[in-house]
């Protein structure tokens, strides 16, 4: 009987080996085709025919990417509306996750039902009221008005998400705090912020994404000339066709960004993923 468990312990263990390597080939193939079609010729992105690997390596579409449309511009943009939706919304997120978990008000419950059931709004179904109403605050075409719509979508996420974090951090440890000459606010700021860190990072991360990402209340609010990133890859499709090979380089470029975020918080983003699933 013992020499037969460590042959059933591997079968399953390959099969979930095997499933994570499939998982891994669906998901990364097209990341893979991006950068293949960004770097091989023009011609050969429309080929009837591709090939998996490329068979040529050129930067001439990257050249293009960069001439046929104002890029900094729409990327500095975004990046300002993106880093300001992140800052905003985990300073307001922090205090109302803090107030939901650790103060008791009437309403409470109703407060976290209400955060839920707003996350369930399809966002198509706002668009028009959004419109109406950044026109009437005379926020279209604005940057500060793309800032506050993204706000209201990443803003329930947020508080849910810290508020699991802050629950399970023990009340005993700013209690102790307390005891020994702390005010509440510098029981936080000593002993429940800097656990709260990887949390942080987390929902920065996915703001962050959320943001620079985000596409049709960027087509829908701003205006050509105030365009995002998202919404400039769109001047590859003219009433001549589609460029590929130049978007996928546009694509690529605008990818960097997220990898160089991902490669500098990868350690605090595991575990701001795991650390606050536990209790809420």
């Amino acid at each position: 009987m013992s020499t037969l468990a460590p042959g059933r312990r591997r079968k399953p263990k390959l099969g979930w080996n095997l499933l994570g390597l499939l998982v891994l080939v669906v998901t990364g193939f097209p990341i893979y085709w991006m950068l293949n079609t960004a770097v091989k010729p023009a011609k050969d992105a429309i080929d009837a025919d591709p090939s998996l690997l490329p068979t040529g390596i050129t930067l001439d579409n990257f050249r293009r990417a960069l001439d046929i449309a104002d890029f900094w511009g729409p990327v500095g943009r975004s990046l300002v509306v993106s880093l300001s939706v992140v800052v905003i919304g985990v300073v307001i997120g922090l205090l109302a996750a803090l107030a939901i978990s650790r103060f008791a008000f009437r309403g409470r419950q109703a407060v976290i039902v209400g955060i839920l059931a707003v996350q369930m709004v399809p966002l198509v179904s706002m668009i028009i009221p959004v419109f109406l109403l950044l026109n009437d605050l005379d926020q279209y075409d604005r940057l500060s008005g793309l800032v506050i719509t993204y706000l209201t979508l990443i803003l329930p996420f947020t508080v849910w998400t810290l508020r699991g974090f802050i629950v399970n951090i023990p009340k005993e440890l700013e209690e102790a705090a307390m005891v020994d000459g702390c005010s509440r606010t510098g029981a936080f700021v000593r002993v429940v912020f800097p656990l709260l860190a990887p949390g942080m990072v987390a929902t920065s991360v996915y703001g962050f994404i959320l943001s620079w990402n985000e596409y049709l209340y960027a087509l829908m609010l701003m205006s050509q000339e105030h365009q995002t990133a998202t919404v400039w890859l769109g001047n590859f499709t003219t009433k001549h066709g589609t460029e590929y090979a130049p978007m996928m380089a546009g694509a690529t470029m605008m990818a960097v960004p997220i990898v160089a975020l991902f490669l500098l918080v990868q350690r605090k983003m595991a575990a701001g993923l795991t650390a606050g699933a536990v209790k809420g």
